[in-house]
Parts: C-alpha cells; sequence; structure tokens
C-alpha cells in the first residue's frame, strides 16, 4: 500500500497488475515447470533440468544468485518483520498523548532493542522451517493463512466504517499518471517479483514438493490471483483508516509504524485494532520469511551436508548476523555506506531486489523459452491424466 500512496494510487495499480499478469506469471510458471521437473532444489533443479535439455549446466547459477537473494532479503526483513512484532505491544498500550513519529524514532534509535526483536523473528522463521515441509511449513500455512485471511477481512470492514471508504477506494483505483515516471514501472516491477516471491528459488523449491497430478498453469494464476487479491485488501484495509484521519497517503514506509499508529491512538477501539492489525502484518512477514529460508535449507539437507534442522540454523545464524549491520544501519552506523550514497540496508536491498531478483527472473524466462527442451515443458504443463511424453 505505502508503494501505491507515492506512486500515484489507481496509476500503480494498473502497472502493477500489468507486470503481475505479463511478467509475474509467466515466470512463476517457469519456476515451478523446472522444480516440479527436477524435484530438487533450485541450485540442483537448474542443473538437472539443463542436463536433460542437454545444455550446460552452468545455468545452476541461477539457483545460486536465487539463494543468494533470499538470504541478504530475509537478513534485512526479518529486521523490518522484529518492528511489527514490537508494534503489538506498542499499538496495544499506545495513547492518543504519544507522539508517533517521536516513538518510531525512539524504537529505531536503540540497537539493542531492534536486535532483540529481530533475534526473535528469526528464530520462529528457522524453528518453523527447520519442522520440515509437512509438520513445519504446511502446518503453520495451514493456521497462518486462515487467521491472516480473518483478520485482513475484519480490517477491511473496520475500514468501511471508519467513513474513509470511498476515498480509498477512489484513490487506489482512480489512476493519476501525472505522478508516474519510470520509476514507477520498476518499483511496480520489483513489487511483482517481490510478492510472488520470483526470482529467489522459493516458487522453485515449492514446485519441488508440488504434486505431480497438479495442474501449473492454473495453479499459477490462482496464486497470482491470490495474491493480488490480499494486496488490494491490505490498500482497503490501510487507506480508509488514514484518510478518515486525514492523514498523508504518501507518507513512504512510516505509513505503517508512523501514520497508522498515529489513527489507531485517535479511533475508538484503537487499543484492540491496533494489535489486530500488526498480528496481521508480522503473520504475513513470517510466511514470507518461511519462504526465504526454504531454498537454501533444502539446498544443504539435500547435498547431506548438514541435516534440514542444523541447515535452517546454520543459514539463520548467517542471515541473522548481516541483519545486524541492518538494525545498526537506523542508528549507530547510519553514515556507513557499502554502496556509494547508500547504508548498509539500502545497499543489501538493492544488491537483492534491483540486481538479483530481475537477473534470476530474466534468465529463468531465457532458460524455459529458448534452452529447455519443448517435451519437458509439455509434459510438466499439461495434465498428467490426459497426456504424458517420454
Amino acid at each position: 500500500p505505502y508503494k501505491a500512496g507515492t506512486n500515484g494510487g489507481g496509476a500503480f495499480v494498473i502497472i502493477y497488475l500489468l507486470c503481475i499478469l505479463a511478467i509475474g506469471i509467466p515466470i512463476m510458471i517457469s519456476e515451478i515447470i523446472i522444480g516440479r521437473r527436477s524435484g530438487n532444489s533450485p541450485i540442483n533443479a537448474m542443473r538437472l533440468v539443463a542436463r536433460d535439455s542437454n545444455t550446460t549446466s552452468a545455468w545452476q547459477i541461477v539457483g545460486w544468485s536465487g539463494i543468494a537473494a533470499g538470504i541478504l532479503i530475509l537478513s534485512f526483513y526479518s529486521v523490518i518483520a522484529g518492528i511489527c512484532l514490537n508494534y503489538i505491544f506498542i499499538a496495544a498500550t499506545s495513547t492518543g498523548a504519544i507522539n508517533s513519529a517521536e516513538q518510531f524514532g525512539n524504537i529505531i534509535s536503540s540497537p539493542l532493542n531492534l536486535l532483540a526483536w529481530h533475534t526473535l523473528f528469526m528464530f520462529l522463521t528457522a524453528t518453523i522451517v527447520s519442522a520440515g515441509i509437512n509438520k513445519g511449513i504446511g502446518r503453520m500455512v495451514k493456521i497462518l493463512m486462515p487467521m491472516l485471511g480473518v483478520l485482513l477481512v475484519f480490517m477491511v470492514i473496520n475500514g468501511i466504517l471508519s467513513g474513509g471508504f470511498g476515498r480509498a477506494f477512489s484513490f487506489l483505483f482512480a489512476p493519476d499518471f501525472s505522478q508516474v515516471d519510470s520509476n514507477t514501472f520498476l518499483s511496480a516491477m520489483g513489487q511483482a517479483f517481490f510478492s510472488l516471491s520470483l526470482g529467489m528459488g522459493s516458487i522453485m523449491c515449492y514446485g519441488a514438493y508440488m504434486p505431480k497430478d497438479q495442474k501449473v498453469v492454473p495453479t499459477s494464476f490462482t496464486v497470482a490471483s491470490l495474491d493480488t487479491l490480499v494486496a488490494m485488501l491490505a490498500g482497503l484495509a490501510i487507506f480508509p483508516i488514514i484518510f478518515a484521519f486525514n492523514l498523508e497517503p504518501n507518507s513512504g514506509p512510516g505509513l505503517v509504524f508512523v501514520s497508522m499508529l498515529s489513527a489507531f491512538n485517535q479511533m475508538q477501539f484503537g487499543q484492540l485494532i491496533g494489535p489486530i492489525f500488526f498480528i496481521l502484518l508480522s503473520i504475513a512477514a513470517l510466511s514470507s520469511s518461511i519462504s526465504l529460508l526454504e531454498p537454501g535449507v533444502a539446498f544443504l539437507s539435500e547435498e547431506g551436508y548438514l541435516s534440514r534442522k542444523n541447515s535452517a540454523l546454520a543459514i539463520s545464524l548467517f542471515a541473522w548476523s548481516l541483519g545486524i549491520g541492518t538494525a545498526l544501519s537506523f542508528n549507530t552506523l547510519s553514515d556507513f555506506e557499502l554502496i556509494s550514497g547508500k547504508n548498509f540496508l539500502d545497499s543489501l536491498d538493492f544488491i537483492a531486489n534491483q540486481i538479483l531478483l530481475p537477473f534470476g527472473g530474466m534468465m529463468i524466462a531465457i532458460f524455459v523459452g529458448w534452452f529447455m527442451k519443448k517435451e519437458l515443458i509439455i509434459n510438466e504443463t499439461v495434465s498428467y491424466t490426459h497426456l504424458t511424453l517420454p
């Protein structure tokens, strides 16, 4: 929602939807095809499918880049998600007398506070992934996703009752193309990649666990449609509150931690609705962090280097260590530049989201479009109950 708020509202939404349809879904289908064909982690999946397509095994670099991107994203994502966890309790005790911007500044200025919540979130992620596909990820998704859906519907109903729903609907779906520039397209494409977990090996990894009798193309459209629906509902949950209390919809990332808390402080039952909102946000973050960690864990355990639990622990510790730099970039190391003009957090974000994810997506599209055997693609996209080619 904050990206829509800073990029022309409905204009951004239209461009985002076009990116999902024209770029996101085809790459998602491609990743699932590769993953299911091989039944392996992204690195081995690319190597094995390349071998079966009589082309070079160097294509496995796509798997390596995806896992690297996932770990980099997880390292700073965990710090931000930790702040979400912290805000569950802050929203429950906050009052109208508190300046939400000043409060947010106090929170991010404390390295120990950020590291404590970062550690807790990473621990939750590692615990779920280490438990395995059925007992860990599968079980938690069956609990978290319905909970997320219920909480989101509750927030949308609250938005309708808040009095700002009409303005929010107009803002989200009435396009303002005067605010559109080249950065808007890049932002929309980046959001499409990030939202659908493309180019980071997650979808390829889940494709390896996908039953052979499940249809790839309809499933991809369903996943992308539900993902987009949740994004739209998130906007319809957040912006009515923003407009009802005359706050700025284009306040950037602070929209969640500053503007929303300010609104909760002013509304009736805000100390109940606020924590529910941040619980919802934390659940969404946890579901994403699981997907970021899984490809690397799958590779290490698949190769027999470490057990699944030890693989989850090792990669989580590495990502947690990188996350220390992100936590300190809000305060102690705010002036430290890893890349010229960018602090530690912005540098990792740039490397992962602007370089590795687009690279991975582009290479996957090229591989499936020009190098993967047509017969292999048909075998995975045509229902096994109707046709299987040798």
